[in-house]
This record gives C-alpha cells, sequence and structure tokens, in this order.
C-alpha cells in the first residue's frame, strides 16, 4: 500500500515542479514598446504606430476686379445725370477671405514600435480614438488635393459695347451742278447726291440715354398697370432688366469679377513662439504671389503657444530601463495662437490645438481607460 502512495505523491510533485517552471518561463517574456528610429530591423509579430502631427491649412479667398469705361462715360452726368462713373481702365486685387484649418498627418519622427513576448493589454485603441496615436493608415493622404477657382465672370463682355442706336448715319442729299454745252452756250444742269453721314460721339449718346429713358418709362408703365398691354410672364420685364442694364453700361462702365482661392499648408515647428513665416506675397497689382518675389507685401503666420503641456514629464525617446520598457508614448498637444497679418493688419487669429507644440509622454500599457 505505501508504494502507489508513495508513486502518487512523485506524480504530483512533477506536475507542482513543471507549473512552476512554466511560470518562470512565462514571466521571464517582456513587452517592449520602443521608438523605431535606429533600430536596423524589427522582430517578427510587432505593432508600429505613430504619434499625430499637426498640418495647417490656410485657404485665402481673393478678387480680381477689372474697370472698363462705356463710350458714353463722359456724358453720364449730362444726359442722365449719373456721377461717380468709371472714366479709365483700372485693375486690381483684394483680400475678401481668409480661413484656417487643421489636420493630423504621421509624424516621420515619430514612428514606435510594440513587441510582444506575452499576453500584452494595452490601450492603444482607446488612444487612437482619442487621437493621441495613430495607424499607419494611407487614407489620411488620399485627400484629392483638387483646386478650385471660383468665377463667375466673361472676359468677352468687357470688350463688346452696342452703341445703342436705331442709327448710325444720316442720309444728306446735297444738289449739285454740272455743266453741259449746249449749241454755242454752256448750260449748269442741277443733279442730287445722297451721302453717308457718320453720327457724332455726342449725337449717340444722346439717341442712347433717349432710349434708355424710354425703356424705363416703358416698364414702369407695365409694372404700375398703366398700359393695355400685360406681359404673360417675367420673360418680358427680365428682358428689359438686361436692356437698361446694358444701356446704362454705356454711361456708367463695365465691371468683371473674378473670385480666386489660393490654398497652403505649414507644418510647425520649433521655431521660437512669434516668429513669423512668410506664406506668400500680396500686391493689389497683381494679386498673390510666391513667397519668394521680391514684390508684393509679405503674408505671414506665427505660432504662439501657450504651454499648457510644459509641466508634463517629457520623454527621452529611450527604452533603457526595463521600468519603462513597457509604457505605451503617446502624444498631448498644446493650445497654440494662431495668427495671419498682411502689413501689419491681422486677417485672421484663432486658438488650434497643435501636437508638436505638445509633450510625449507615457502611459502604462496595462492602463485601463474606461468608455
Amino acid at each position: 500500500m505505501q508504494n502507489p502512495l508513495k508513486y502518487t505523491c512523485l506524480a504530483l510533485i512533477a506536475v507542482l515542479l513543471s507549473s512552476c517552471s512554466a511560470n518562470r518561463t512565462m514571466s521571464g517574456s517582456r513587452n517592449y514598446v520602443y521608438p523605431m528610429s535606429g533600430r536596423p530591423s524589427v522582430a517578427e509579430g510587432s505593432i508600429i504606430y505613430a504619434l499625430p502631427m499637426s498640418v495647417v491649412d490656410i485657404e485665402i479667398e481673393a478678387e480680381h476686379v477689372i474697370e472698363k469705361p462705356g463710350p458714353y462715360s463722359r456724358y453720364a452726368n449730362d444726359f442722365l445725370g449719373l456721377g461717380n462713373v468709371i472714366t479709365a481702365e483700372s485693375e486690381y486685387w483684394s483680400i475678401t477671405g481668409l480661413t484656417i484649418s487643421t489636420h493630423e498627418e504621421l509624424d516621420p519622427d515619430q514612428f514606435y514600435v510594440i513587441s510582444a513576448g506575452s499576453e500584452f493589454r494595452t490601450n492603444a485603441l482607446a488612444l487612437k480614438r482619442q487621437g493621441l496615436i495613430l495607424d499607419i493608415n494611407p487614407d489620411i493622404y488620399n485627400s484629392s488635393g483638387r483646386f478650385s477657382m471660383e468665377d463667375d465672370s466673361n472676359p468677352d463682355l468687357l470688350n463688346v459695347y452696342d452703341l445703342g442706336s436705331d442709327e448710325y448715319f444720316l442720309q444728306k442729299k446735297d444738289t449739285l451742278y454740272r455743266v453741259v454745252k449746249f449749241d454755242t452756250t454752256f448750260i449748269r444742269v442741277p443733279y442730287l447726291v445722297e451721302k453717308k453721314q457718320k453720327l457724332t460721339i455726342d449725337r449717340l449718346a444722346e439717341k442712347a440715354a433717349i432710349r434708355l429713358m424710354e425703356l424705363r418709362d416703358g416698364k414702369h408703365m407695365i409694372l404700375t398697370g398703366e398700359t393695355n398691354l400685360f406681359p404673360q410672364d417675367e420673360a418680358a420685364i427680365n428682358e428689359m432688366n438686361r436692356l437698361e442694364k446694358e444701356y446704362t453700361e454705356l454711361f456708367t462702365g463695365k465691371t468683371l469679377t473674378a473670385r480666386h482661392k489660393f490654398r497652403y499648408q505649414v507644418i510647425p515647428g520649433n521655431q521660437p513662439a512669434g516668429e513669423r513665416i512668410i506664406l506668400c506675397r500680396f500686391s493689389e497689382a497683381t494679386g498673390l504671389l510666391d513667397a519668394s518675389s521680391a514684390s508684393g507685401t509679405p503674408v505671414e503666420i506665427e505660432f504662439t503657444p501657450e504651454r499648457k503641456t510644459s509641466g508634463l514629464n517629457i520623454s527621452q525617446g529611450k527604452a533603457s530601463s526595463s521600468a519603462q520598457s513597457d509604457k505605451l508614448y503617446y502624444r498631448v498637444p498644446d493650445v497654440v495662437n494662431v495668427k495671419i497679418s498682411v502689413g501689419g493688419e491681422v486677417l485672421n487669429s484663432t486658438r488650434k490645438l497643435i501636437y508638436q507644440s505638445g509633450q510625449i509622454v507615457r502611459l502604462p500599457s496595462n492602463y485601463v481607460i474606461d468608455r
């Protein structure tokens, strides 16, 4: 009876020893989180993630205006009582709007590797939802990058003017004489000659002004019901408005307006607070120019961090100690005042979260973040 009991005890001891050995082996397996920079290779089964980097997107809306005087501009006040009309050709640009936005990309200098040697409980998913870390996701860079330009003008209309007269020449009749020899005498025989005489600019302007006033009177009579003719729909009134506009432009001139949008991207770096970066240059004569252009007033952007995260412990980017090797790297953004100005005039000022201005800190990998 003692031998079976002895064998049973030996078997239990062997099982316990093997269990302890397995536990020691499992506890010896380590989990590491380390920067990928400077490492020639990555172990199989590792996970790579990156920290976010903020990119500032600037969209500037500019308006290009071309003005051309009408052929009767000098008669606008005399015939129609219009003042402040266009009297000379001009062209100028103006900035009508500016928007500042940000988006996140992968920071090429902040890639990290999670190398799991055993069961690894991590908060990577929760940190990714908060935007503190990013997957290696190509969709971030799949934006179309499409350039758009709004232009509600037709340049050809600037060079087309109907002088607005029902006639441009007058038929002038004149009596001439020719000498005819009759027997021993000479007789002067009269005959009529018709000549075309071009109307002067004064006369054309007067006729255009008369037709414009008649057109206005006719439209007024239709709208007030003083006539027996009533249009069936708004097409007649629209055509009268178009004709009135064309006749008026003969005196006031034409204006061509084109709207353009220019987009720029800036990646904030480690420049000193308040240092200005030239985005482009602006000139009222030529519009928005390249930053390297010698002419124009510089359009500058300025970043001023509020140092909200300056009290956080800064990570050194090394996993030298075993106590720190299993901690996740993540980046906390800082609040930055972004200001864009041209020639000392502030066009837009806003506050944005910029990751590069924040700090890189560590979080224990097995620390549970509640939803």
